[in-house]
């Protein structure tokens, strides 16, 4: 099996750490099939653009308003003020939206990489964020293949900050906000293995509306947030060649079959290394 350089990377980053404290990987079930995860299903078919899930995620969380607009060449990301945002892209169908927030993984490198479990993903599904367990050390946001955590580095106070699918709200037995307040019904909330089937459902019904693709169905192990699109999903900047095996899954094995000896000091310095240069290569459209 071929693994590109930038994976590679990742799968020593959550080897090493769990070498450098003699601390297993964090078990995860092998498949999706083992546990009823709660998830989202994205349409974008459906998504008009309107922001009203990151109004709604900026209210349920206390945080400031949205700012900016999606707009054609212009690539807005999260950061620890805003979970969740909406980018516009000019496709080969047109203008087509897409929601961009944390992909709650099935087996989160996060979380693998973790060394005190403050990254934690749920029985329930989404993967939260612990501030009384965390240490500060930002594992979690190199190990990401999402590029997802970050980290309220002008904070006097800071914590690291992402999407956690509303899970006080999930608890209580409530949509998350986004979903909740989606005008569009571009977002359905419910078990993973139902909105899989509505996504093929979907795809079987109206063939010449969608790509045949369900992105996040396998992508780095299956993530709980999915995708359906009317073009390929490189077209709308999603990282199309993420491996299909999740990372912590690739890493288990490697703990086992060699001398730890031979293989931290050599993984730890080759994290250093990358971890104080840009981890994720940037976008050509993102220069746009």
């Amino acid at each position: 099996m071929k693994i590109e350089r930038r994976n590679f990377l990742k799968i020593l980053g959550v080897t090493g750490v769990s070498l450098a404290l003699n601390k297993p990987l964090n078990a995860k079930p092998e498949t999706a099939e083992d546990v009823e995860f709660y998830g989202i299903l994205y349409d974008a078919t459906r998504c008009v653009g309107c922001q009203s899930c990151e109004y709604a995620c900026a209210e349920a969380n206390g945080l400031p308003e949205p700012t900016g607009m999606p707009e054609v060449g212009i690539v807005r990301k999260t950061d620890e003020t805003r979970r969740t945002i909406v980018n516009a892209y000019d496709t080969s169908k047109g203008e087509v939206y897409l929601k961009r927030q944390c992909m709650h993984c099935n087996q989160p490198a996060c979380d693998a990489a973790c060394l005190t479990q403050a990254m934690h993903k749920t029985e329930e599904g989404p993967v939260i964020w612990r501030g009384d367990k965390c240490m500060g050390c930002r594992y979690c946001m190199v190990s990401c293949p999402f590029d997802v955590p970050k980290f309220e580095y002008h904070s006097a106070n800071p914590k690291i900050t992402k999407c956690d699918m509303c899970y006080d709200r999930l608890l209580e037995g409530q949509k998350p906000a986004c979903v909740e307040n989606c005008p569009a019904e571009a977002l359905i909330f419910g078990k993973r293995r139902d909105l899989i089937a509505e996504a093929r459902k979907r795809i079987v019904e109206n063939p010449d509306m969608y790509v045949d693709h369900i992105y996040g169905e396998h992508e780095a192990g299956g993530t709980s947030f999915l995708y359906l699109s009317p073009v390929p999903f490189e077209e709308l900047g999603l990282n199309t060649k993420v491996q299909k095996s999740s990372y912590p899954a690739l890493s288990k094995g490697f703990l086992y079959s060699v001398p730890t000896i031979f293989v931290l000091w050599p993984t730890l310095l080759l994290g250093i290394h990358e971890a104080t240069k840009n981890n994720h290569p940037i976008n050509p459209e993102e220069n746009e």
